[in-house]
C-alpha cells in the first residue's frame, strides 16, 4: 500500500497532515474497532476503556447515534476529549488496513474458539460487531478463521454487552503482554 493510498483510506476527519498516517496509527499496539455500534453509553464506555488500556479506538458507521450526543460525552466521563476515535465511513474502509494495525481477531457470539485461546503479543485489532446482531454475516464469513468468542453459561445470555465484551477483551491483551 502506498502512502497516498494509505492517507486516502484515513478519513479526514482524523487524517493527520503529514505522510505518516499509518505510523500515526502503528503506534498503538492495541486497536479496538467498534462496527456499527448502535448504543451511545456503550461508546461512551469503550473510549474509557480505551483511554485505560493505551488502545486507538475506531468507529464504523453508521453509527446509531451523534457523536455530539451529550449522552455518549457522559457515559465517556470528562474522558471523552481525549479518545479521538478514528471514524470511517464503512467496514470496506478500515478493512485494507487491518492487517496493517495488527493481528485481527473478530468477536462473535457464534464462535468456537475462546479468546482465551488466541496469543495477543504482537499488535493486535480487536474487532466488534453491533449490540443487537453483532458483526454482518458477510464479516464473518471471511474471517472465519479468526472469530473468537468470550466463555458464557450455555444458555444463559445471547451475548455480553459490548462494552464489557470489550474491556474483558483489551484487558487479556494487557494480561499476556506483562
Amino acid at each position: 500500500m502506498t502512502r497516498k493510498t494509505l492517507l486516502r483510506a484515513v478519513p479526514k476527519r482524523r487524517r493527520p497532515r503529514r505522510p505518516e498516517a499509518l505510523a500515526e496509527l502503528a503506534r498503538f499496539s492495541l486497536h479496538i474497532v467498534l462496527v456499527e455500534p448502535e448504543i451511545h453509553f456503550n461508546t461512551g464506555n469503550v473510549g474509557r476503556s480505551c483511554l485505560a488500556t493505551g488502545a486507538q479506538l475506531h468507529l464504523v458507521k453508521p453509527l446509531g447515534f451523534s457523536l455530539d450526543d451529550a449522552r455518549v460525552k457522559r457515559a465517556g466521563l470528562d474522558y471523552w476529549p481525549a479518545v479521538k476515535p478514528v471514524v470511517w465511513e464503512s467496514f470496506e474502509e478500515i478493512e485494507p488496513l487491518l492487517t496493517r494495525l495488527g493481528m485481527p481477531v473478530f468477536f462473535s457470539a457464534e464462535a468456537t474458539r475462546s479468546y482465551w485461546d488466541v496469543s495477543y503479543l504482537g499488535p493486535t485489532v480487536l474487532v466488534f460487531g453491533r449490540e443487537s446482531t453483532g458483526l454482518g454475516r458477510a464479516i464473518r464469513d471471511k474471517y472465519r478463521d479468526s472469530l473468537v468468542s468470550l466463555p458464557q453459561q450455555p444458555g444463559s445470555v445471547r451475548s455480553v454487552n459490548l462494552s464489557n465484551a470489550v474491556a474483558v477483551a483489551a484487558y487479556e491483551v494487557l494480561r499476556q503482554r506483562r
